[in-house]
């Protein structure tokens, strides 16, 4: 198994599959205090945008959050849910950005998710209709949709207002956070800006620089010992796989691939969400310690991965994906896309290149900022170009999402608190940078608005 720490193979990102580990993660907590709203409200979206002959519709649902609105010329922040259930409105950030602006916060379930499903079933035929571009579609009709709802037509009758909208702002994190970038590139003309936070904006086929950064933010004593488990385990697996799935309290886990896809999100999740200590911390302790350091991985996998994270363990079973019913049918993986959906099933990441651009996406003001420690910073545009800022938190737990959910990304820090940070300041210097950002391009996009009266 080819991979720099010994566990990760062969990452896939396509269209809409950004990340190992987003949608398993993305499941868990779901306490009232980690939202700003949970009351749930619907649209009748459009199957296919882009058919002339197709009018089916699917619900689709949206939450928002109107406790900070500055009435009536506030902005409005579209949050973009990605690839996971969308339970409410986070209370990360967002809530912050939402009081300092007087902004409306909304945000859309993406299709297939949740409760946002066109069908029952995920066979391959019904998955045809999911993709990034049906998504931005749908995030261009629901804003259409919500600025002309009930609420603002009510607003401009009782104000004397005619035909003026208020400021829109994207926001995105990871897949979401791609989706913020190529928004603001395909309808600059309905936002004033987007934030693209961790946005994986470049598609990659093999992904090795995942495999590079989890090295980099594991530090050779770190790395050293997980790629010493990883021999371990591999050199036990033929004889004794039995037992040692069960010490993971994997045994569901037949297909020996699928036992080390699991082992590999285990080690990969605190690296990609800012939290290396939990795992490295026990490890290094272990081997000073001459312990066994398979049952000490496996301690920190049924204690940290399956007790904190709770991760479904039936989600990495090859058997539990060829069912349509399976919502994790909608994540790929290079070397199980054929034995789920069959031949004939292939990622298209250079037209999606072609399409987006890439990190040469040739959009205007959109803020990129990634973690110094997050695997998928590499898929995302680093470098700064005219009316493209671009910011790396640089911090030892700075990970997937750090400016808008704080340290670590998950387990949720309410507010985005940055006091856990190893850097405070790095994280709150970043978010005073992009704040200058949306506070420019609000006010630009606000004055062109009613300059136009």
């Amino acid at each position: 198994m080819r991979a720099l720490l010994g566990f990760v193979g062969s990452l896939l990102m396509i269209n809409i599959c950004n990340g190992l580990l987003t949608s398993r993660i993305n499941r868990m907590t779901s306490n009232s205090s980690s939202y700003l709203t949970k009351e749930a409200l619907w649209l009748n979206q459009t199957l296919d945008h882009f058919s002339p002959y197709d009018d089916r519709k699917f619900q689709q649902r949206y939450y928002e959050y109107l406790d900070e609105f500055r009435i009536p010329d506030g902005p409005i922040f579209l949050v973009i849910c990605g690839e996971s259930e969308c339970r409410g409105i986070t209370n990360d950030y967002m809530g912050i950005l939402a009081k300092k602006f007087g902004a409306a916060v909304v945000t859309l379930e993406h299709r297939y998710y949740g409760k946002s499903s066109p069908f029952k079933t995920f066979t391959t035929e019904n998955l045809k209709f999911l993709s990034s571009k049906q998504a931005l579609f749908d995030l261009a009709a629901f804003r259409q949709f919500y600025q002309a709802s009930y609420l603002w037509e009510s607003l401009n009758l009782k104000l004397n207002r005619t035909n003026i909208e208020n400021p829109w702002f994207v926001f995105g994190i990871s897949y979401a956070g791609a989706l913020s970038a190529w928004f603001r590139l395909k309808f600059p003309h309905l936002t004033c800006g987007s934030l693209a936070s961790s946005g994986v904006v470049h598609p990659i086929l093999d992904y090795y620089q995942y495999d590079q950064q989890m090295g980099e933010s594991a530090g050779p004593e770190c790395k050293a010992i997980l790629q010493e488990v990883t021999q371990l385990v591999e050199r036990r697996l033929p004889s004794d796989g039995k037992s040692l799935k069960a010490k993971f309290g994997a045994a569901a886990l037949h297909i020996d691939a699928d036992f080390m896809y699991f082992l590999a999100d285990a080690a990969a999740v605190v690296f990609q969400y800012g939290n290396p200590d939990k795992l490295c911390t026990p490890m290094t302790e272990a081997k000073k310690a001459n312990e066994d350091l398979v049952d000490a991985y496996a301690k920190y996998v049924n204690e940290y991965y399956i007790g904190t994270f709770g991760v479904d363990i039936e989600g990495y079973t090859q058997e539990y994906l060829k069912k349509p019913e399976s919502t994790d049918r909608l994540w790929y993986h290079l070397d199980l896309c054929k034995n789920v959906f069959g031949e004939g099933v292939y990622p298209e990441v250079d037209a999606t290149n072609l399409y987006y651009g890439g990190t040469n996406i040739a959009g205007s003001k959109i803020v990129f900022t990634n973690g110094s420690q997050d695997p998928w910073r590499h898929a995302s545009k680093q470098i700064s170009s005219p009316n493209m800022p671009a910011y790396i938190v640089k911090c030892d737990n700075c990970g997937h999402g750090s400016d808008l959910r704080g340290c670590p990304q998950s387990p949720l820090v309410l507010e985005g608190n940055s006091k856990n940070c190893s850097s405070p300041e790095a994280v709150n210097k970043v978010r005073e940078q992009m704040t200058e950002y949306i506070d420019l391009w609000l006010s630009e996009c606000h004055a062109a608005s009613w300059s136009s009266m």
